[in-house]
């Protein structure tokens, strides 16, 4: 089941990676795809694989109409909440598109405040084309912000867990302490610190 888009409406789509890793930002993605130009292939990042996500990236950037990428960073998710902080990467997201959408469709089952009009869209990913975009744009570049911090901190096996709460990596966050893009407020990252 796919989501009737109006044909001659603007439309964008947006999501979200990194809600759950303990390091890093929460990286946010909105696209306008160009009904002239379709791209086939496009699904939930997460069913892809990163070969598929990455000549996808490509693809998406050169064909959509617009595209921009939100985020908020470890210190934005210690002061508001991973909730609060994701709403606004999408805000900034949907704001830094060149050509302002007139509907917005949102991976999820809530909205951030947008000056037009908006409709969450629970697994969107997989039904919305512009969210299936937005979501491989954001997960390769999350991915490859944890593969530079992987070149610069190899001992924590970024490039692998992409900050996520593995047994690995939370091993290794025991042993060697955060580093300062982890974020304080999850709990985790607090044991480290000896603050549970």
């Amino acid at each position: 089941m796919t989501i009737e888009i109006p044909s001659n409406l603007i439309v964008a789509g947006v999501d979200e990676v990194g809600r759950g890793p303990l390091v890093g930002d929460v990286v946010t993605a909105a696209v306008i795809l160009d009904p002239r130009r379709p791209i086939a292939g496009l699904n939930d990042s997460k069913k892809l694989s990163e070969k598929k996500r990455l000549a996808l990236f490509d693809e998406i950037k050169e064909k959509a109409l617009a595209y921009a990428i939100g985020r908020a960073s470890p210190a934005e998710i210690d002061d508001l909440n991973i909730l609060h902080a994701t709403m606004l990467a999408m805000q900034r997201a949907v704001a830094g598109l060149a050509i302002p959408p007139e509907l917005v469709f949102i991976d999820g089952n809530r909205c951030p405040d947008l000056p037009m009009k908006a409709r969450a869209v629970v697994k969107g990913d997989s039904l919305v084309p512009a969210i299936s975009a937005a979501s491989i744009l954001a997960k390769v570049t999350r991915d490859g912000e944890m593969t530079e911090l992987d070149a610069r901190h190899p001992e924590y096996g970024f490039a692998r867990h992409k900050g996520y709460p593995t047994a690995e990596h939370l091993a290794v966050l025991a042993s060697r302490g955060p580093l300062p893009e982890y974020r304080q407020s999850f709990k985790p990252v607090r044991r480290a610190l000896g603050l549970e």
